[in-house]
This record gives structure tokens, C-alpha cells and sequence, in this order.
């Protein structure tokens, strides 16, 4: 039963701001309680790997032997087709995405010659979407084409049509618990970008699994391994593939992965020997024998799901609670991930102004958008970094900031 009606919004407004709250929705981090559950892994002091590896001195620039086995299970891919690097998968997909515009990769040209030929690549992007994904983009002077998403993942007829183009260069995807719409593509959705003809023969999917095992259910959802099904579809080269611990254990200091084909990381293993000597394996090998297996990383994130359903749980509730049935607002229900989607067409930016009023500090509307959310409807909501107890006063504040927009 809502609660919040036009006569009380405003006395309710005015209540929440004098009580002087700072409560913060802005980013998707792990909670402090997440990453105690992975303290033990710094108390592991052994430098030895399992098959006789000092890993205190330099090795294969591709990453301890143990960690791309784990890891390549992880990500479902051989061992032998995954790097492992570290700590962050968003300096590997920048790093790819640099190379692929100064260097020819294997099966087409580098963009920077492209864009020489007064030919403009661009990316194709989801929308609403990942900021930093948009972000090296537009550092690197990088066309962005928006792609609607479905409840299936992108609209693959929108996407069909834009690869005809050779400028068409590349696409990111989140294809598991979206970020920030916590949609998970269809087997058919995997199957059509796998399989779709490009008129850029280079055409790369840049395929970040930031979510592998982040589920908020008993069981992650499937998802078709994406390197194995392009090789079967005749398109071998086309994906790179990310992933990473930052949200397994710490965020500061995980190991984060590529995996793609052979001749892909042969050509990106260029690249990694003018800039390193190697990762740092006493890191890796931590990782290696405190989750010891991808059953012991799943049995892991089911100890993350039991601190971040409720606070999920709570989002959902109290906006069902105050807003449901009335239209002024939907939102998404996500089955993984670390994100919900809240949507107030027309609204969005009152709404962020109106809960920062009230001492709730959202991600800026429409940053989810490459562009511009020409809607203004939409507004990303992380629930998982704030101590449980927050959550409910945050949303309610949203809640009664979401009313106060629309004029009760």
C-alpha cells in the first residue's frame, strides 16, 4: 500500500532533509563485509605454486600456469586461451581497445588508419550501459552507436543492421547481470552476435564478463561460452573476452583475465612484452590457493549473495511499497549483478537533485548513456556498497523524491 500521497510528500521532504542524512547510491563497490570474506587470502605466505614455481621472481608473461587454468575454468575458455594479468579487467580492455586503434589486428586495419581514410569508426553500445566502457571511447575519439536493450539483451535487428557498415568497428557487452539493467542475453541473442555477418571484417566484440558468478539467485544463469560457439560459427578471431576478481575479492587487488583466440593473444602478447616483465604472480598464486577452484569461487559468491540479496530485496520492496501501481516510476529486478535500473521518464535528472537534497547521493541521471538520455528517465541505483541498514532510508528518500517530481 503506498504510503506517500501529495498532501504529505512535501512535510515528508522537508522531515528527511532536516534529519541530515549522508547516504551514498553512486557506485558499485563491494560492501567492507564482501571483502572480509576474503582477508584470509592475504595471511597465505607461501611463494611456492603447486608445481614448484618461485613466484617471487619474474615468469610467463601470460600469467602463473595455476591461475590461467582456474581462471580459464571460470571463464569456461582453456587454459590456454586466457591471460592472466591483474588487478583490473578495465585496464585490459582499454589496453585491447588501444591496440586495436594503432595496430592492425588480425583480420582487418587499426582504426587510426581508418580514421586517416576520412572514415569514422564507432563502437557499438548498449544503452543504457557501463560509463568507463563509453569512457575510453570518447578519450581516444571513437564513434558510439546506442543500441536499445531488450529484455533479451540488444536489439539484435539494430545491431544487424549497423554491422553492414564498415565503420562499424566493435561492440561492448555486459552479457551477464548488465550493468547497469542486470539483463543477462539470450541463447539466441549469444547466438546472433556470434554468428552475424560484418561488413568490417575486424569486427570485435569486446565481451565483459565483470559478472560471471555474481548471482543473487541459488544458481547463476547460463550463458553460452561466446570464444568455443564464434570458433563453431566460423568467426574465431572475433571475441575478446574479460573478466576479473574485483567483485570475487578485492577490489583493489584481484587478478583480472583476457581470454580470446590463439592468433588474438598471440598479436596482444606484442603488446604486453614492450610493457611488462610480468604480472605479479605471488598475487595470482594467493588467488590460486584460496579459491582453489571455480566450485570454491561459486561457493564464495554464494557468501556475497547472502550480504547482497536483502539489501536487493529492500530496493524492490520499498519502491513497490510507495510507488507501485501509481506509474510514476518502474525499475528492473535483477537476478544478478550489482546494479537496479530505476526509470521516471521525463524526470530523472528532478529526481537526482531532489535525493540529493535529502542526503542521498545518486549517480548523475542519464551517465549510463553514451550520448544522452534524450528520455531523461533514466537513473542507476547501487545498493551494494552501503551498510545494509542505509538502504531502506536511501530508497525511501528516492521514493518520496520520485513523487515530489511528478506533483504527487
Amino acid at each position: 500500500m503506498n504510503t506517500l500521497t501529495h498532501s504529505s510528500v512535501e512535510e515528508r521532504f522537508e522531515a528527511l532533509k532536516r534529519e541530515g542524512l549522508k547516504l551514498n547510491l553512486t557506485r558499485g563497490k563491494p560492501s567492507a563485509e564482501q571483502l572480509e570474506l576474503s582477508w584470509p587470502l592475504l595471511r597465505i605466505r607461501d611463494y611456492r605454486s603447486p608445481s614448484g614455481d618461485d613466484c617471487r621472481n619474474y615468469g610467463p608473461i601470460e600469467g602463473l600456469s595455476e591461475a590461467r587454468e582456474l581462471f580459464g575454468g571460470y571463464l569456461g575458455v582453456p587454459a590456454k586461451n586466457v591471460f592472466v594479468q591483474g588487478p583490473e579487467s578495465l585496464r585490459l580492455m582499454h589496453d585491447v581497445f588501444l591496440q586495436m586503434y594503432k595496430r592492425d589486428a588480425p583480420g582487418g586495419i587499426s582504426w587510426e588508419r581508418m580514421k586517416s581514410n576520412v572514415r569514422q569508426p564507432y563502437m557499438l553500445c548498449p544503452v543504457p550501459g557501463y560509463d568507463r566502457h563509453h569512457t575510453i571511447c570518447r578519450t581516444y575519439g571513437i564513434g558510439m552507436r546506442p543500441v536499445p536493450m531488450t529484455a533479451t539483451g540488444p536489439d539484435m535487428d539494430v545491431v544487424e543492421d549497423a554491422v553492414r557498415d564498415p565503420c562499424a568497428v566493435a561492440m561492448w557487452c555486459v552479457p551477464k547481470y548488465d550493468n547497469p539493467t542486470g539483463i543477462t542475453y539470450s541463447h539466441e541473442t549469444v547466438e546472433r552476435l556470434a554468428r552475424m555477418e560484418t561488413a568490417n571484417p575486424g569486427f570485435r566484440l569486446f565481451w565483459d564478463l565483470a559478472y560471471q558468478e555474481h548471482t543473487l539467485e541459488e544458481k547463476a544463469v547460463e550463458l553460452p561460452e561466446m570464444l568455443s560457439l564464434c570458433a563453431h560459427l566460423g568467426h574465431l578471431d572475433r571475441p575478446f573476452i574479460f573478466g576479473s576478481t574485483s567483485k570475487v575479492t578485492f577490489a583493489s587487488s584481484g587478478v583480472a583475465m583476457l581470454a580470446s583466440s590463439d592468433e588474438n593473444l598471440a598479436w596482444f602478447r606484442t603488446s604486453l612484452f614492450a610493457q611488462t616483465i610480468g604480472p605479479d604472480r605471488l598475487n595470482q598464486l594467493r588467488h590460486v590457493l584460496f579459491l582453489q577452484s571455480v566450485n570454491g569461487i561459486r561457493s564464495l559468491m554464494q557468501r556475497h549473495r547472502a550480504i547482497l540479496k536483502p539489501k536487493f530485496d529492500e530496493v524492490d520492496e520499498i519502491l513497490t511499497r510507495e510507488l507501485g501501481g501509481r506509474g510514476l516510476a518502474s525499475w528492473t529486478k535483477p537476478r544478478g549483478g550489482y546494479f537496479v535500473s530505476l526509470y521516471v521518464p521525463g524526470r530523472a535528472s528532478e529526481v537526482v537533485r531532489l535525493a540529493g537534497e535529502m542526503g542521498v547521493e545518486l549517480t548523475p541521471a542519464g551517465a549510463a548513456y553514451p550520448i544522452r538520455d534524450e528520455a531523461d528517465a533514466h537513473i542507476r541505483l547501487a545498493p551494494t556498497f552501503a551498510p545494509t541498514p542505509t538502504v531502506g532510508p536511501a530508497l525511501e528518500r528516492v521514493a518520496v523524491a520520485i513523487v515530489k517530481a511528478s506533483g504527487g
